[in-house]
């Protein structure tokens, strides 16, 4: 089921408007004719009509994906006039067809295109905002339904497209003939368009894979993941922040920083500064050590740099990365090149990575907690939020594994790894399970030894009673919507107006920013609509002052700010309600496995999504102060950021970040 959020306000109907018509370029808005849409909305409402006919219980939520995507493509392209090219109007009309093809089939209790041989569009239904979402994906010729092979898996990572939507992207891979000696299942991602696979983008690449698994017999140690482009940033990105995901990582140009590739010589205040070490993906350069990487680059691409540095920073570990290099080349593959570039992958697709519990030697970095897995550990907590964290191991004999941290407190270690562990200078040794259920260690560092817990002290550590930082509750504010989330506006009295209708406009413009950059309908709820089901399972995202939000007024005394009718107080410091707006992240008060969010959706906005991916990254960090500025017409607002941290570990202030150098 897909929620709409209703944009009530006349203020919240011109931003939603602004945000399309300020699109002036053909790039990002071009209408159809009107006969044309009226084709568009006629055949939509008519595929509409069919698939509420189908019995949906017993065909299931997967298949009714597959036919969903149609009409959630027909949607998005005339709600957003994203008719780029000539045909983009008769293409929308032939998908429409293509939907009631699979009606007429699922009604019949058919479902051929789940067997056919070459590339056919699938969807799933988002764990994020509910949304329906299309992959592709392309079966070999030698597949054979019912078998039971177990088949390897190329992930796909398409390059940045301005005229890349729903309709253009099914239609793209509609029908589509296997690669020439196929011998795998491939998934082409959509990544929610053009994100550079961050943030829900990134979500979309692993809800994606994992439909895929539900569907077929995937080898989990024989996934490949490969771009180019964009694709080759996504994969540079993905591949090294889950090393252990992949049998191999492909990454054809793309970019691993931002100050390098935006040629940036001015440094972004420190809570930015710091926080670009999520996703610069050449700070994880030492995790090439788990994973075999190859990288191309043509001769003459400036994208080449990307590679160049990637293969340096390795280098100071003594880390190898395989490098391509295109004679003459400009921004795209020379036929050799992509030919040495595929056999790499090949080869190491057919050897596999190691079973679970994985290989023994790691050398594993990371700079959040969101990246924290790699083989058989996972770092649970860092004293030092933004600073390398890092886990290294050595086999020292047969029966004991050598490990050693830098900026770590707290593991999970999967015990068959080794009966014994010398961590650090502590000794840890393992039961073998007895059973196929393998229940993971938790360690934690006190002073200077580390200790096992026991079982019951392991559950205890989990529900995280003293809030420390951990994996999907490490912040920043935009963490909070790649995950499910709900938003919550306030119906009551505000305390004070100015900063309700900042709040308002506030929310309107996530929406809205959503919907066309991130192809998804947020769900917007009042404060009086929200269930436990909804605390225990979503972010919960707060809109208004506490005077107007009873939630935010619920949770408010557990917050680290201070609240009252006449002022916000951050760290001391008073600010005037109704001149300043106050964003933050923390662990819900309600429910601290999940977050809630304060008077903010992505703080990224409009000019960062239309401009290259590389500018997608956190601007508030975990809280803020803005001062807000209501224009002349009453319906836009500029806002100036008076104040931003990230926490600490501990989530409190100050976080201890060093100033940006």
């Amino acid at each position: 089921m897909m929620y709409h959020s209703k944009i009530r306000s006349a203020r919240g109907l011109l931003i939603a408007l602004f945000l399309v018509v300020a699109a002036a370029s053909p790039l990002y808005a071009q209408s159809a004719s009107d006969e044309d849409l009226a084709k568009i909305r006629e055949q939509r409402a008519t595929l509409d009509k069919s698939i509420a006919e189908l019995d949906a219980q017993k065909i299931g939520p997967q298949l009714m994906a597959d036919v969903q995507i149609y009409s959630k493509a027909a949607d998005w392209i005339a709600r957003h006039s994203e008719f780029y090219r000539e045909n983009y109007a008769k293409q929308t009309l032939v998908v429409l067809k293509l939907g009631q093809q699979r009606v007429r089939e699922l009604a019949e209790g058919k479902s051929p295109w789940t067997t056919k041989i070459g590339t056919t569009a699938r969807g799933y239904v988002s764990r994020v905002d509910e949304s329906v979402q299309p992959y592709a994906l392309s079966l070999p010729l030698n597949y054979t339904p019912g078998s039971d092979k177990q088949w390897p898996l190329y992930v796909k990572l398409h390059g940045r497209n301005g005229r890349m939507n729903e309709v253009s992207f099914i239609k793209q891979h509609d029908n589509r003939p296997p690669e020439s000696g196929q011998d795998w299942i491939q998934l082409d991602v959509y990544g929610r368009t053009n994100n550079a696979y961050r943030w829900a983008g990134e979500t979309d690449v692993f809800e994606a894979i994992a439909d895929v698994k539900s569907r077929y017999n995937i080898e989990d140690n024989r996934i490949t993941l490969w771009g180019f482009s964009m694709g080759g940033a996504g994969a540079w990105h993905l591949g090294l922040h889950h090393p252990s995901l992949w049998s191999s990582v492909g990454a054809g140009a793309g970019f691993v920083d931002f100050y390098t590739y935006q040629k940036q010589t001015e440094l972004r205040p420190a809570h930015q500064h710091h926080l670009l070490h999520i996703y610069d993906a050449v700070d994880y350069a030492l995790n090439a050590d788990n994973v075999s990487v190859i990288t191309y680059g043509g001769e003459k691409d400036a994208q080449l740099l990307a590679s160049t540095m990637s293969v340096a920073a390795a280098k100071k570990y003594a880390v190898d990365i395989v490098q391509l290099i295109g004679p003459g080349m400009g921004h795209k593959f020379d036929p050799e090149s992509l030919k040495k570039f595929m056999e790499f992958h090949r080869l190491h697709s057919q050897t596999g990575r190691p079973a679970q519990p994985g290989q023994k030697e790691i050398r594993f970095i990371t700079y959040s907690l969101k990246y924290n897995r790699c083989e058989w550990l996972t770092i649970e907590e860092m004293p030092l939020v933004y600073q390398p964290a890092i886990v290294a191991s050595e086999v020292v004999a047969d029966d004991a594994l050598k490990v050693t941290t830098t900026n770590v407190s707290a593991l999970q270690v999967d015990p068959r790894i080794s009966p014994n562990l010398l961590i650090d200078s502590s000794y840890i040794s393992f039961e073998p399970p007895q059973t196929d259920e393998v229940v993971w260690e938790t360690l934690v560092l006190e002073g200077e030894k580390w200790r096992k817990l026991t079982a019951d002290q392991a559950e205890r550590f989990a529900e995280n009673p003293d809030l420390h930082k951990r994996h999907d509750l490490q912040g920043p504010i935009d963490d909070a919507f790649m995950e499910p989330f709900v938003c919550v506006r306030g119906t009551g009295k505000p305390w004070s107006q100015a900063n309700h209708d900042w709040a308002t406009w506030t929310l309107d413009r996530f929406a809205a920013e959503f919907d066309k950059w991130l192809r998804g309908k947020v769900l917007v709820i009042d404060d009086t609509q929200v269930t436990e089901e909804m605390i225990a399972n979503k972010n919960l995202v707060l809109f208004g002052d506490p005077g107007s939000n009873s939630l935010l007024a619920k949770v408010l005394a557990k917050l680290p700010v201070q609240w009252t009718e006449d002022k916000i107080t951050v760290e001391g410091v008073d600010y005037d309600p109704n001149l300043h707006g106050l964003s933050l992240v923390y662990p819900n008060p309600l429910n601290p496995r999940r977050y809630v969010v304060v008077n903010s959706g992505h703080t990224m906005h409009e000019k960062d999504f239309k401009s290259s991916n590389s500018w997608l990254f956190p601007r508030l960090g975990d809280i803020a102060v803005q001062k807000f500025t209501q224009d002349e017409t009453g319906d836009q607002y500029q806002e100036e950021t008076v104040f931003a941290d990230v926490f600490n570990s501990q989530w409190h202030l100050p976080s201890g970040l060093k100033p940006a150098k």
